[in-house]
């Protein structure tokens, strides 16, 4: 199934609502790069509001395909690393959502379908939110969700209609 050995490609998402936001999705992508893998696609950067709570501050939003040898969970400790060095104070609890210096989410691990207690791959919001596809569709529009068994693009096709 999983083997170390092999590059698995993996997409994430980024979202920043705090501070200097191009900067804080800039650090991040450098910090992926260097504890993650090579970033072999970024999408462009998408202003969009907040989902799930109350700010008035925009988010700006991207996605990413990354080569890595690393597993699914020691991609998620990368991921809450990079976040807590940049600042980020907590995680959401219980979809309780608050103003952030930066988010990553794991969205998909090659074509795997991944349960944890703390991670599910993949990301079970994914095909809820536009935030998330728009930038998805940009770089992976025809890579299929293992669950749905669609594409990205139809994902996206669907949730907009």
């Amino acid at each position: 199934m999983l083997d170390n050995n092999n590059l698995h490609d993996i997409y994430l998402a980024l979202g920043s609502n705090l501070g200097d936001k191009k900067k804080n999705i800039d650090l991040a992508i450098a910090q992926i790069e260097l504890h993650i893998g090579q970033v072999t696609a970024l999408s462009s950067l998408y202003e969009t509001l907040p989902v799930g709570f109350d700010s008035e501050n925009s988010f700006l939003n991207a996605a990413c395909r990354v080569s890595t040898r690393l597993q699914p969970l020691e991609v998620l400790e990368s991921t809450q690393l990079i976040e807590k060095e940049l600042g980020r104070k907590s995680k959401s609890v219980n979809e309780t959502y608050s103003d952030r210096i930066i988010d990553i989410d794991l969205l998909l691990f090659d074509n795997e379908i991944i349960e944890y207690p703390h991670l599910v791959i993949p990301h079970p919001h994914l095909h809820e939110r536009d935030f998330v596809l728009t930038p998805l569709v940009e770089i992976a529009p025809d890579v299929y969700h293992p669950i749905f068994k669609v594409t990205i693009s139809e994902l996206k096709n669907k949730l907009n209609n």
